[in-house]
């Protein structure tokens, strides 16, 4: 939840922003709770009384053991550096964490209430203090309060740089997305070495196992910080996707920024006419998601000009076995049949043996391919997979453009080598 107040005079106007952002997890903290209940007598045994640790961005008031939190100052430190890489702007202020491991060994008083209410629900609170002289930030301050589980400080540690930074954290879906980009990653990102998906193993499942929301519900629902951590995984899936696919991410760090400016800028705008293509690899990319996918082999080809083939000559294009369905240029009739022929060699690893189109016995490395049309409602839609190997024909399952690939398991596709061409003629 944001929450705004403030009031102006001639050249000042202050505002307070507090950005409620919890990550909740009922089960864990009520379980957590009756093992405090159940054991005072151990807990009082081991309490570890809050201390201080410093680091060169951050002061961390906690309970952890001091060799966790000078892991976890290592850890944010870390955070902070991909962050402020990405955005382009460096930490201004030291960030103020109280990082809580037991509610127990916290004197009464010791934690502002909404930050001890926070924490005994399992999640995390950013409160934020801006003050502005015009459109100008003059003073930004913002403090955490956390749990130290789930990555909660991290998460926490990204609103808190926006405020400091920025003096906003801008829309919900961007905030918490960002906020989620900013706990996963795990490494500064490098030309030509795009992320691959690297979150908890309870994001994962979530996602792989639950009903996707839409691309409309997340980027304009009405939805508050804090209101879910099932939430947080959709909004995370959609920037990460936007972060990492080169179809859209020349356009997100530009948007991005423009919202944490509070510019006359917003997702419709940057992405109205990409929509569909968006929505698309979207639900694309959440059907497949895995550990190690990489958005950017999978993006789809919406440049490349189709047209039909004859019986004289063919098309004739390059696919490589390490992206996603590529375009073979061709224009195929739902009932038409066609011929095709394959040349060269590919590896589905790096330590595999180099096979053709026709692929390994288990089925890896084989040439295979999908139709990608519309329907009445102008929505892409996919056929069934069908299998090609290196030569022979097939008939085409419905009418609209044909795209390649090598087949190997979505998430495992960077260590691919190798390349093939298919000529296609009817």
């Amino acid at each position: 939840m944001n929450v705004i107040a403030g009031h102006k005079k001639t050249f000042l106007a202050t505002a307070f922003i507090i950005i409620l952002c919890l990550i909740a997890d009922p089960v864990n903290s009520l379980n957590a709770q009756g093992k405090r209940r159940g054991n005072k007598k151990a807990a009082s045994q081991e309490a570890q009384l809050p201390a201080d640790y410093r680091s060169k961005n951050f002061l961390i008031h906690t309970d952890l053991e001091p060799a966790d939190a000078k892991d976890l100052l290592e850890r944010l430190e870390k955070m902070l550096k991909i962050i402020s890489t990405y955005w382009g702007s460096p930490n201004r202020k030291v960030i103020e964490c109280y990082v809580v491991k037991d509610l127990s060994n916290w004197p009464r008083g010791s934690l502002h209430p909404s930050g001890a209410q926070s924490v005994a629900n399992g999640g995390g609170v950013t409160m934020g203090r801006t003050s502005y002289r015009g459109n100008q930030i003059v003073s930004a301050k913002a403090i955490v309060y956390a749990t130290a589980d789930r990555g909660t400080p991290q998460h926490e540690a990204v609103h808190a740089y926006c405020t400091q930074n920025f003096g906003r954290t801008g829309p919900v879906w961007y905030s918490e997305g960002m906020a989620e980009m900013g706990h996963n990653w795990k490494a500064l990102p490098k030309k030509g070495q795009p992320i691959a998906v690297d979150c908890p193993t309870y994001v994962l499942n979530y996602i792989k196992s639950s009903e996707p929301q839409s691309l409309n519900e997340i980027v304009n629902s009405k939805s508050i910080s804090g209101d879910s951590w099932q939430n947080y995984c959709w909004r995370w899936a959609l920037c990460h996707l936007l972060a990492t696919n080169p179809n859209y991410s020349p356009r997100f760090r530009p948007l991005g920024l423009g919202l944490l400016m509070k510019k006359p800028v917003s997702f419709n705008q940057t992405y109205g006419s990409m929509a569909r293509e968006i929505s698309f690899e979207y639900l694309f990319f959440l059907e497949h998601f895995d550990q190690g996918y990489r958005c950017d082999l999978c993006q789809w080809d919406w440049k490349t000009k189709y047209r039909k083939t004859n019986n004289v000559r063919g098309l004739l294009t390059k696919i490589e076995a390490s992206k996603g369905w590529q375009a073979s240029r061709t224009l195929v009739e739902q009932g038409q049949k066609y011929q095709f022929s394959v040349e060269g060699e590919w590896k589905t690893n790096r330590d595999a043996k180099p096979t053709s189109a026709i692929g390994s016995e288990d089925g890896l490395g084989m040439l295979v391919g999908i139709v990608l049309s519309e329907n009445d409602e102008g929505e892409y839609t996919l056929s069934d997979e069908f299998e090609l190997g290196e030569t022979g024909s097939f008939t085409a399952p419905v009418s609209g453009k044909l795209f390649l690939r090598c087949r190997d398991a979505w998430h495992e596709l960077a260590d691919n080598s190798g390349k093939v061409s298919v000529k296609i003629k009817q």
